[in-house]
């Protein structure tokens, strides 16, 4: 069929994979990073542009004939009537937004209503709750909203020359806190209730449906988050689930049907093939081992995972209850970390360490539970992140979590995954791809670690976690 490209518009930089349409092998690659200092929260899209064109320098894009975007999630791009840009568009984590995520939680009638509504419970990140943020504190540009897009949305839109149609992809609109990836429709009415006012919002098409196709014959996918992308460049499938390692932990399955959770334990998002992906998260996951490393004096992690491997399973009995930012899974906002079982014999530089590893994947082991607790299924589980190659984690993973462990190659995964959407696209538009079935691309190199004999083990670790965690918070804990 020829080759496909697919562009990754991060936080940081764009970064563009060309493919071989059938079999998704690499065959080049552009960079740039985006012309902005630092992470900011507020972003000139025209940066985003920018950086894309560096990076599709020196003919990377000859012979392409479809492009798929994937682009960071939670980004806002308001809009006035004539699509020119309010303000800079609201990015990242934006804690400003804090008080307006607990403004619109009330708002609605709690944490219930909202994951009834769109199956999710507002965090400051979100688009809704930016679109909060903005009416409190800048009425005016609020006033002048007329139509909004996430980022990959905004550079379809550019790239295929601002046409009157805009649109998006299912896996974007289910992170927006305003569409419900269990009904497959938006909520206007929290738009409204957010901004003070509606607006236009971007048609939500299909996983193998085509943005559209540029002056030249160029055909552009429907695009999607980063996320959603990610998974999709991995080839994940039912019984699939990926650990995120960031500072903070995510978990997130493949499955059939959205998972409406009433507690919002559960953010239930749709991916970029047509399936669900249920996600739980932990506020604390490598930033435990990197106080940990601090408090013992280390440089790095790689130091801290030496240290952790003299130790055994279980750690002399010390448990690390990793809370140190608070915690959402379980929801203890207000909380500080635990560390339990100190007797002499345990107090021992290397334990600590064993418990500081232990601590974050046991956290991140419930947040599994609740899934599982939901029917998830579980056969693989894809470790991502830098700290996925610590040999600490390595060891102990496979058990606490009860299922083969998967750590995949590094990667531009989420690059890849909008030139296997860009194919796909392709396919359909030619009628050589079935517009149900995504095309079959090699998935990616891993290291595959299994349980095996460790796995009694790993469960008795897990107890003794559970048993400090339910004797320090009682009841908090219900996956």
């Amino acid at each position: 069929m020829g080759i496909v490209a697919g562009l990754d518009s991060s936080p940081e930089f764009t970064r563009i994979v060309v493919c071989d349409t059938d079999t998704g092998a690499v065959l080049r690659q552009g960079y740039a990073p985006h012309p902005v200092e630092g992470r900011p929260s507020d972003i000139d899209p025209q940066a985003w542009l920018l950086s894309l064109g560096e990076a599709a320098g020196g003919g990377l894009l000859e012979g392409v004939q479809a492009i798929g975007v994937s682009a960071q999630q939670n980004a806002v791009v308001p809009l006035d009537a004539q699509g020119n840009t309010v303000r800079p568009a609201l990015v990242g984590g934006d804690k400003r937004a804090q008080v307006a995520a607990a403004d619109l939680v009330d708002a609605l009638g709690g944490r219930e209503a909202w994951a009834q509504a769109v199956g999710c419970v507002p965090q400051a990140a979100q688009p809704v709750t930016k679109l909060r943020w903005l009416a409190k504190n800048e009425p005016e540009n609020a006033q002048r909203v007329a139509v909004l897009l996430q980022a990959h949305d905004w550079l379809v839109w550019q790239l295929l020359g601002r046409p009157l149609r805009r649109t998006t992809d299912r896996g974007g609109a289910s992170g927006t806190g305003y569409w419900s990836a269990a009904t497959g429709a938006y909520r206007p009415d929290l738009v409204e209730l957010a901004l003070g006012h509606q607006a236009a919002l971007p048609e939500v098409i299909g996983p193998s449906e085509a943005a559209g196709t540029t002056p030249e014959g160029l055909l552009i996918s429907a695009g999607t988050g980063e996320t959603m992308a990610a998974a999709f460049g991995l080839g994940l499938g039912l019984g699939d689930v990926v650990v995120s390692l960031g500072a903070s932990g995510s978990v997130m399955a493949v499955h059939p049907e959205a998972l409406a959770d009433q507690s919002g334990m559960i953010t239930s998002l749709a991916d970029a093939t047509g399936m669900y992906l249920p996600v739980v998260t932990t506020l604390n996951a490598v930033r435990a081992l990197r106080g940990t490393a601090e408090l013992l004096g280390l440089p790095d992690l790689e130091s801290l995972s030496e240290l952790a491997v003299k130790s055994t399973p279980g750690a002399h009995g010390l448990v690390l209850l990793p809370y140190l930012e608070g915690e959402r899974t379980p929801n203890l906002p207000h909380t500080a970390g635990t560390l339990a079982g100190l007797r002499r014999e345990s107090m021992k530089p290397e334990h600590l360490a064993r418990a500081a590893f232990e601590g974050m994947l046991c956290g991140l082991a419930d947040a599994l539970d609740v899934l599982r607790g939901r029917g998830v299924e579980v056969r693989r589980v894809f470790l991502l992140g830098a700290a996925a190659e610590l040999p600490a984690v390595q060891a102990s993973a496979p058990s606490l979590f009860g299922a083969q462990v998967v750590v995949p190659q590094p990667a531009d995964y989420a690059a890849i995954g909008a030139a296997r959407q860009a194919a796909w696209a392709l396919g359909v538009s030619q009628g050589s791809l079935d517009p149900r079935t995504p095309p079959a691309w090699q998935g990616a190199a891993a290291q595959v670690l299994e349980p095996g004999e460790e796995l009694a083990v790993g469960q008795a670790v897990r107890q003794q976690f559970t048993a400090v965690r339910e004797q320090t918070h009682p009841g908090a804990f219900r996956p």
